[in-house]
Parts: structure tokens; C-alpha cells; sequence
């Protein structure tokens, strides 16, 4: 019988109606040969977008116009990053009263644009929030002589630059760091505390020994390949500058099913609808960028191997990194289907710098973790259902998080129910809540024992020596050898980059695919969804795919078992200088008895000011009080503060610092001495009606999250009482009840919910510091 199109397909006879294994073969086979034509020109397209985007000098894959703001190689101490100003939807625009966002991707192998490739990404969920955003990013090569600290200086000055150009915001930049760019971020805010507001580490790996055995294999390559060596040596057969293209192999290796399998397959068995989002992947994928052989060696040597991040073993330009200077909240996105940076790896640094949650109090810092449960490393990043949930909810619940109290927070999001108090205070499809968590939660997650620790420290020890070696005996005629030619030579022979040039235009057996994938997109004939043929090789399919993932494990779990013995050996731990057994390897928690005695001076400070403040400060406190006792938070009461500040949008408020300033300390006062700063509400108040107004917007704040409590109610009685002696609750019953709504009355009371929304202070995260 012969198509619409012309295209003849035989009919074979069938006079029963019976089903025709011949016809279903026939469809099947004309459909797999449709699709192989299909799927070669698409790795033809592969190839020519992968020179093409080179020759266009690898710009960022961002799917959003941007512009340049600054350029790191004009620095006075120059490097190849770059700030990018991402241009909102003229239609749309942002709000220059929300702060600003800074995206800073990983130079981890890719080159930029991950965090913003796609409309339903981190740059995207960030501008539909209406907020002004900025993205730093990198060229495909690094300046001469370029190490990390300038690297960390340029960002300084993109971040600052950023928080100067919205000076009128509503707080400081949130800078958002993926992968790798998560430690960087970190390192800089230790450094430079003043600089940015809220942190988000996605998928950043601080804690590098960490992880669950069994599951994590990736941690224990370091030991086996002998340590940091192997990047000097990529580095000086690179003239100088190591191929990221080494680091994404790595990746690809760790699941080989995928890297050799199944996204090829994904592709060949959708080919109609997959192709242009495999492309757009590709693009990003196969942009390989170089670093100075500095810089690579300063990770492997300092963060990968020697695991130095938390133990305040890196030191740049005299000063020692202590992630314990940080001042700005700290939001750690990680997943347990992340076999790049497990939960463990992300979080383990809590565990390494805090004894308890009172020393992070003590700190005054404040730690939120969310755990996804399956997504994969890239997926934190590149996942439209992550962007539609986790980051929309960061992003709108980022000036929540920047007043949350000191302490340590699991944020949990639960699907919203419009039938529930104050559901329509809530802008997104999920109600978000802050549960309290102790370090055991942390330590609940998994980890090593004392005895794997010794293991990893003599990997560092080893990797130190092997090292050595390597720089006194190999490195110096290897570096005479190696000269520029060559070392590009290498790069192009890099399996990672000839496979792309293998399938370009460049192949001469690629020329006549174009042709004919035309013809067969003119021709086009899938076959039946229910075709037993196309079943079968679905069945086939999964089990390679089985195969390949048993593999994975065998391998995987004999690089465990190779590890765990070579590296328990007493005597190799003996000879490398660790103690004895039993004792533990890591930096043991140092006391800083010079921190304490600051500590000591700034709450003896805090308490002589009980008595100071006005209706902000009682606000505060009412609100701590009448939450004691209560766990899980959630963004309805925040929300109602921005709904109080809207109904007065002429109030004056203080700036976000000083609004922030005063909440923590009202935080600590409660903390340190509830009944004194409890006592002191009568001074703080001194007229009736600023005490009516203060109880009313308390009441007003709690109710968004449902109907008062019993012992809520109990609690702002007791404030009532505390506040009304018997002549002035006489007075007081003979006005009329007093709501807090637009218009005359409660304006000192709008301008205190003002500056506590636009400052970011969410009321029941003081109730959490309480119940701590």
C-alpha cells in the first residue's frame, strides 16, 4: 500500500486477520533503520556545534541575554572570570527592592552556564521571582600564572560590585555556588564576612573524606591512584595547564551504564523528541576548559586529598580559612542519589567545626540543610522539577532564611493545601517549614569511623610523599620534554574530544548522514508503540544496562575492599608518621579560649541592654516567648509581616543590617535570660496603646499559621498581665478592641512589621531559638 507521502509499504496477506509476524518485523526494522540514520546525524550535529562553539570561544550556554559587567582579566591581579548582568524580560522586569542574586558556577572540567541553560533553572526561578540577577562565569583558559586566591579576589569584587549597584535592596546579595563553586563561595565568605548575604552550597562537596561505604566509591580514587601526583603530572604533560577533560571523565566513569549505555539509547529509542534536548545538554557537556596546573594541584592537594577545608589547614596571604568566620545564613542543598557529593560530604563539615549546636549558636551561625531523595549530582542543577520546587522555594523563602535564628535547620517542604490557615499567604505550591535538627541528625546520615579516618590520613600522608617524589626525580625533565604543540596534541587525542570530532563533518564517511537523514524525516515511519519487536528491544536494552550496573558494583566494591586493606595496614600507617591505633586522625576540636572570652564580652554586652528598645524589640520578644516549646516553622507568619508592611506602604523602616542586628540580639537576650528581658516589657512599652498595638500584631503574626494554641494563648496572657497593672487594664477595657488594619492607629506598629519583613525576620524563628 502506498502513503500520503508516496512511501510504498508492502502489505503482506493476512486473510484470517491474524497477527502478521512479518508485517510487525517489517514495521519494526524500517523504524530501527529510520532511527539509526536519525540518531548518526545527530551525533553529526553533536560534533559541529561541539567546533563550532569553540570557535565562538566557548561563551556560556546561558539561555538568557546577558551582558558583560566586569572582566576579570583587566584585575590588577588578573584571571579568566568574568560577571555577567542577566537581562530580565523587558515585559517583566525586577524588583529593585528585592536583592540581588549571584550564580557562580563550577569550573569543574564544563565550562559555564549550567545554573541558567534552560528557562526552568536557578537564573530562571530567580528573575521570576522578580529579582535582579547576575551570573559568574569563565573563559576556556585560565590567565598566566593565575592561582585561587585570585580567583576568590576577583569574585570579592564581582560580589561587592553586585551589592553596590543595589545598595538600596533589601539585603545583600544571595550568592548561590554549584558543585565546586559551593567550596569557593564558602571559603571567600569565611574570608570576607561582610560581603554577601545568604549562601546556597548545591551539591558542594567541604568534607571530603565523608561518605557511607559502600555507596560512595569515588572518595577512595585519591588513595589508589597514590595521591595528588597524578594532577601534577596531567598538568606538566599540559605545558602547564590541566585538561578538565580529565575531571569529566572521572564523572562519566563512575556509572558506566549511562556513559556507555543508556544516554545513547535514550536518544536512539526517542529519536523524534529527544534530539534537540540532547544537543542543548551536549553543548554545555562537551565545553572542556583548562586550569593552571597551580590551581588544580592547590584542590587536590588541599581540598580533594588533604581534606584541609574544615580543619583550618589552608592558609592564603597569612590568614588561616576558618569556615567558623562566616557570618551569612548557610542553605546546603545536597541528595542522596548523588554519588558525587553525598549528603555526608556536604554536611560532614558541621561535625568537623561544632561540638554541639550551642557552639554553632555560639558562632552565631546559622546552617539550613534540604535533602532531595533520589536526584543526581547534575540534576541539583540541570532538573526542571528541582527548579520548579526545591530552588523555587529557596528563592522565595530567601529573606526568611537570612533572619532565621543562630542553629541548625532542616528545611522541609510539604505540598500546600488551600483549605489550611493562612494558605493564601503562600505564594508557591509548596508551604515551607524549618525543623530544628542537632548534630546527631547530622551524624544519623552516616559517615566513617574512626578507624576509616586513619586511612584517609595516611592517603594525605602518602599523597605528601608521592609528591615529593615526583617534583625531585620526574617533573623536571618531563617539563623539559613537554612543549606547547604537544602538549595541544594530547588534548585532541583526549578520548573526551576526538569522539566529537569522529562524528563531525570532518569524518568524510559523516557525508553522506545529512542527505539522508533529510530523506528519512520526509519519510518518516515510527513504528507502533505496542510493537513486539520494539519490546523486546526495550528488554534487551535493560538488561545491558543490568549488566553494565553489575559490573559497576563488582568494581566498585572491589576498589572498597582494595582501599580498606591497603590502607589499614599498621605498618604503612606507622611509617607515614600516624599515631598509634586508636587514636583519632582528625584535628580534634580546639578550644579558643580568646573567641570565648569575646563571646563572654559581647553577651554581657547584649544583657546590659535589656531594657533598651522600643515596639520592635517587645514585638521580638513577645513573639519568642509566646513560641517556646514549639518546633517545626513554617513561611505563613513571615509572609503576614509582608502582608502588614504592604497595607503601609509609606512606613519608614531601618536599614536591613540594623534590623538583623537587633533581632539577634533579642534572640540572645531571650536565650541568656528570658525572665529579665520579660520583665523589661513594661519600660519598652511605656504607653497602653503601643502595648495593645504589640499584643494585637502578635496575635495577628501567630494565627497565620493556624488558630492559636493553648498555650499560646496561656503565654500572651501571661504578656498581657506583665504589661497591664490593674489601673491600666481598666482603661484599657474601655477602648474599643484594636485591629491592625490600613489606615489611623497602630502606625508605629506597621513600621516594626515593616522593618521586620523588609529585614528578613521571620517571628517564629525566634520561636525555634527558644525551643532550643
Amino acid at each position: 500500500m502506498k502513503g500520503a507521502d508516496g512511501w510504498q509499504t508492502p502489505a503482506f496477506p493476512n486473510p484470517f486477520n491474524l497477527p502478521n509476524p512479518f508485517q510487525d518485523a517489517f514495521d519494526y526494522g524500517v523504524d530501527a533503520m529510520q532511527r539509526w540514520v536519525l540518531f548518526l546525524d545527530v551525533l553529526r550535529r553533536r560534533g559541529d556545534q561541539f567546533m563550532d562553539h569553540a570557535d565562538k570561544g566557548k561563551p556560556p550556554v546561558l539561555s538568557f541575554p546577558y551582558e558583560v559587567v566586569m572582566e576579570g582579566r583587566k584585575l590588577k591581579r588578573p584571571c579568566n572570570y568574568m560577571l555577567l548582568h542577566i537581562l530580565p524580560d523587558p515585559a517583566v522586569g525586577t524588583d529593585p527592592a528585592k536583592r540581588p542574586f549571584v550564580i557562580v558556577d563550577p569550573r569543574a572540567g564544563h565550562g559555564p552556564g549550567i545554573g541558567g541553560f534552560k528557562p526552568d533553572s536557578q537564573i530562571g526561578t530567580a528573575l521570576r521571582a522578580g529579582h535582579p540577577c547576575y551570573f559568574i562565569g569563565f573563559h576556556p583558559e585560565p590567565e598566566p600564572g593565575q592561582t585561587l586566591a585570585d580567583v576568590g579576589e576577583a569574585e570579592a569584587f564581582f560580589i561587592e560590585h553586585v551589592g553596590k549597584l543595589h545598595d538600596g535592596a533589601g539585603g545583600k546579595p544571595c550568592v548561590i555556588g554549584n558543585c565546586q563553586a559551593g567550596w569557593a563561595v564558602m571559603a571567600l565568605s569565611a574570608v570576607r564576612p561582610d560581603l554577601m548575604g545568604p549562601i546556597i552550597i548545591a551539591g558542594s562537596p567541604l568534607s571530603y573524606w565523608a561518605g557511607v561505604k559502600g555507596r560512595n566509591p569515588m572518595r577512595y580514587l585519591g588513595g589508589l591512584y597514590g595521591g595528588a601526583w597524578l594532577a601534577a603530572l596531567a598538568s606538566d604533560l599540559g605545558n602547564g595547564r590541566f585538561d578538565g577533560a580529565h575531571l569529566v571523565g572521572n564523572f562519566e566513569k563512575l556509572d558506566p551504564a549511562n556513559t556507555y549505555w543508556k544516554k545513547a539509547y535514550n536518544l536512539y529509542a526517542h529519536i523524534d523528541t529527544e534530539a534537540d534536548r540532547y544537543l542543548e545538554f551536549e553543548k554545555w557537556w562537551s565545553g572542556f576548559f583548562l586550569m593552571n596546573g597551580e590551581e588544580i594541584e592547590a584542590i587536590t592537594d588541599e581540598l580533594f586529598v588533604g581534606n584541609k577545608m574544615t580543619s583550618g589547614g589552608i592558609v592564603r596571604n597569612g590568614r588561616r580559612l576558618d569556615l567558623r568566620n562566616i557570618r551569612s545564613p548557610i542553605l546546603v542543598f545536597a541528595s542522596f542519589g548523588d554519588n558525587i557529593t553525598p549528603p555526608q560530604q556536604a554536611l560532614g563539615w558541621i561535625l568537623d567545626l561544632y561540638s554541639d549546636v550551642e557552639d554553632i549558636r555560639a558562632h552565631e551561625q546559622t546552617i539550613v540543610y534540604n535533602l532531595h531523595h533520589d536526584i543526581g549530582h547534575l540534576g541539583i542543577f540541570v532538573s526542571g522539577r528541582v527548579a520548579r520546587k526545591e530552588t523555587s522555594e529557596f528563592v522565595e523563602n530567601i529573606d526568611f532564611i537570612d533572619l532565621l535564628p543562630p542553629g541548625l535547620y532542616e528545611m522541609i517542604l510539604q505540598p500546600k493545601d488551600p483549605n489550611v490557615p493562612g494558605a493564601d499567604l503562600v505564594a508557591g505550591d509548596y508551604v515551607t517549614r524549618f525543623e530544628p535538627r542537632t548534630l546527631d541528625d547530622i551524624r544519623g546520615l552516616g559517615g566513617n569511623t574512626p578507624e576509616d579516618d586513619r586511612r584517609f590520613a595516611a592517603v594525605a600522608r602518602i599523597s605528601d610523599i608521592n609528591k615529593g617524589l615526583y617534583a625531585t626525580f620526574a617533573r623536571p625533565s618531563i617539563q623539559a620534554t613537554i612543549n606547547e604543540p604537544f602538549a595541544e596534541w594530547l588534548r585532541m587525542m583526549n578520548p573526551a574530544r576526538s569522539q566529537y570530532y569522529l562524528f563531525s563533518h570532518l569524518n568524510p564517511f559523516m557525508a553522506p548522514v545529512g542527505p539522508m537523514a533529510d530523506w528519512v524525516r520526509e519519510h518518516r515511519r515510527p513504528v507502533s508503540p505496542d510493537n513486539p519487536y520494539l519490546s523486546a528491544q526495550n528488554r534487551v536494552s535493560d538488561e545491558i544496562v543490568q549488566g553494565l550496573d553489575r559490573w559497576r558494583d563488582a568494581r566498585d566494591g572491589a576498589v572498597e575492599r582494595l582501599f580498606m586493606s591497603l590502607y589499614n595496614a599498621p605498618l604503612l600507617q606507622a611509617l607515614v608518621g600516624l599515631a598509634a591505633p586508636g587514636e583519632d586522625a582528625r584535628p580534634p576540636h580546639v578550644r579558643d579560649e580568646a573567641f570565648e572570652a569575646l563571646v563572654e564580652k559581647r553577651m554581657a554586652e547584649i544583657m546590659a541592654r535589656v531594657e533598651e528598645g522600643g515596639v520592635r524589640e517587645a514585638l521580638f520578644r513577645v513573639l519568642i516567648h509566646a513560641r517556646r516549646g514549639e518546633g517545626a516553622l513554617d513561611e505563613r507568619a513571615f509572609q503576614m509581616l509582608r502582608k502588614i508592611r504592604d497595607e503601609h506602604p509609606g512606613t519608614q523602616h531601618l536599614s536591613v543590617d540594623a534590623v538583623r542586628a537587633v533581632f539577634r540580639e533579642q534572640v540572645f537576650l531571650m536565650l541568656m535570660d528570658e525572665a529579665a528581658a520579660m520583665s523589661a516589657l513594661p519600660k519598652l512599652l511605656p504607653g497602653v496603646k503601643e502595648r495593645k498595638e504589640v499584643m494585637a500584631l502578635a496575635e495577628r503574626v501567630l494565627e497565620a499559621s493556624g488558630p492559636l494554641t493553648p498555650d499560646q494563648r496561656a503565654r500572651l496572657r501571661q504578656v498581657d498581665a506583665l504589661l497591664h497593672d490593674k489601673e491600666e487594664r481598666i482603661e484599657a477595657e474601655r477602648e474599643p478592641p484594636l485591629r491592625v488594619l490600613p489606615g489611623a492607629g497602630g502606625a508605629s506598629l506597621a513600621k516594626a512589621a515593616s522593618d521586620i519583613s523588609r529585614a528578613d525576620a521571620p517571628p517564629r524563628a525566634m520561636g525555634t531559638a527558644k525551643a532550643k
